[in-house]
């Protein structure tokens, strides 16, 4: 037992120095600009620049959009499907699955081909348009995990027992989704919408090919351009990353206590 122990440490270690070490190293040269000593003058030059503002107000906005836009698809698709048509859970489950396996970028050539400006529905001629697009576009890359994050806290709840229930006293559809469904699967509609977010944050590929001034492109244009100011971008974006992955935590725990309570 002793040596296993000994093992399962060092393999922790090992990863940690995998993972730790060039974190390090990138955050202690994004404090190097200042020649001589350390200082955070490349965070306040990216703070400071009015394209980082623009580009990551707009990424925030359409990330927020593409989570109400997935979470109003998502959440009624799942519950019908485990309600009404179970038999049709395998297929769902391959269509949600099909982001992982076809690339972003043969995505939005297929996007350009269908809604290009010479199209019959030319939704790349506008900016609204496009913008409408690209956040269909984000919707895809995250369905897989918002899917699975609510079909997962689905299978925690009996929707059945809380459909009947809910029709004997006469709910609607609507609000036997909204007053029944909604609560009870919010950790995991809460999970999908933060590794959306990040998903949003950190995406290249899709904003850049549709012309969008999105952060992703923005990262790129100014790692292409500048030294110092790309770590720091780079710890940013690590911020705000793992600072999603811990609001997932916390909203599960919070979801688990309430069950427990109720």
């Amino acid at each position: 037992m002793n040596g296993k122990k000994i093992l399962a440490w060092f393999a922790v270690a090992i990863g940690a120095v995998y993972f730790l070490v060039p974190l390090i190293a990138t955050f202690e040269f994004s404090l190097r600009m200042r020649r001589g000593e350390y200082s955070f003058d490349a965070y306040a030059s990216v703070f400071a620049d009015v394209q980082f503002r623009e580009t990551f107000s707009y990424s925030i906005l359409m990330a927020i959009l593409t989570i109400i836009v997935g979470m109003v698809l998502i959440v009624p698709t799942a519950y019908w499907v485990r309600l009404r048509l179970p038999q049709m859970r395998p297929v769902v489950e391959f269509i949600t699955l099909l982001p992982l396996v076809i690339p972003a970028i043969v995505i939005v050539f297929g996007y350009l081909r269908l809604y290009g400006s010479a199209s019959v529905l030319p939704f790349t001629a506008y900016e609204r348009t496009t913008d409408l697009l690209l956040i269909f576009s984000f919707m895809t890359l995250s369905l897989p995990y918002m899917y699975r994050s609510v079909d997962t806290s689905m299978r925690a709840i009996d929707v059945r027992v809380l459909t009947e229930a809910a029709e004997s006293l006469g709910a609607s559809w609507t609000t036997i989704m909204v007053r029944c469904i909604f609560p009870n699967v919010m950790s995991g509609v809460l999970s999908g919408s933060f590794i959306a977010f990040a998903i949003v944050i950190g995406e290249f590929t899709m904003p850049s090919l549709l012309n969008r001034p999105a952060f992703g492109p923005y990262l790129q244009l100014i790692g292409a351009n500048k030294a110092y100011e790309p770590p720091a971008l780079a710890m940013i974006a690590f911020i705000m990353t793992w600072a999603s992955m811990g609001l997932i935590n916390i909203a599960s725990r919070l979801q688990k206590v309430s069950r427990v309570r109720t």
